[in-house]
């Protein structure tokens, strides 16, 4: 768990990664070098990851998005199925999930032809069985997390994050 100056700071960020000292200063109520020392906490601590710019798939090329859930043909083999995937460019994201499938992969493509090359090559590669979920469109993604804290009273609750800017 998050101290909740933590939380709140790692909240303005997840909403707003090019947010400057100054201004998250100003929205946590920390002077700008307490805040720039909390950040880089953060940052070692691993709590902030990295940044990154959110780029429009459908600008570059690939306006196809679909889930792919995995399923093991044999369920003897070892489990190396993200090793062996984390070379297609093609796969944005590898959910290791509880349920039938093994994994669910989010993909981003530029056409239906396209898709049907990537899950045979994904057949091929990994030796799985595949069940493909389509996107017609997405209302939202990349949503800012807000962090989960513990107040005094040892109860959990999120990081209050104001909407400012």
């Amino acid at each position: 768990m998050l101290e909740e100056i933590d939380a709140r700071i790692a909240g303005v960020l997840a909403a707003d990664g090019r947010c400057s000292y100054t201004d998250l200063a100003e929205r946590v109520g920390l002077s700008v070098s307490a805040v720039h020392q909390r950040v880089r906490r953060l940052e070692k601590r691993g709590v902030i990851r990295g940044y990154s710019a959110q780029i429009d798939s459908e600008q570059i090329g690939l306006p196809l998005t679909a889930f792919v859930s995995l399923t093991p043909i044999d369920p003897s083999a070892p489990d190396d199925y993200p090793r062996r995937l984390a070379a297609l460019p093609e796969i944005e994201a590898c959910h290791s999930v509880a349920g039938v499938e093994s994994y669910i992969v989010k993909v981003r493509v530029a056409s239906p032809s396209a898709l049907e090359a990537l899950l045979a090559q994904i057949r091929g590669t990994a030796r799985l069985s595949t069940r493909t979920t389509v996107v017609l469109s997405t209302p939202f993604e990349h949503r800012a997390v807000a962090p989960a804290v513990v107040d005094v009273a040892g109860d959990l609750e999120t990081a209050d994050v104001a909407a400012e800017g």
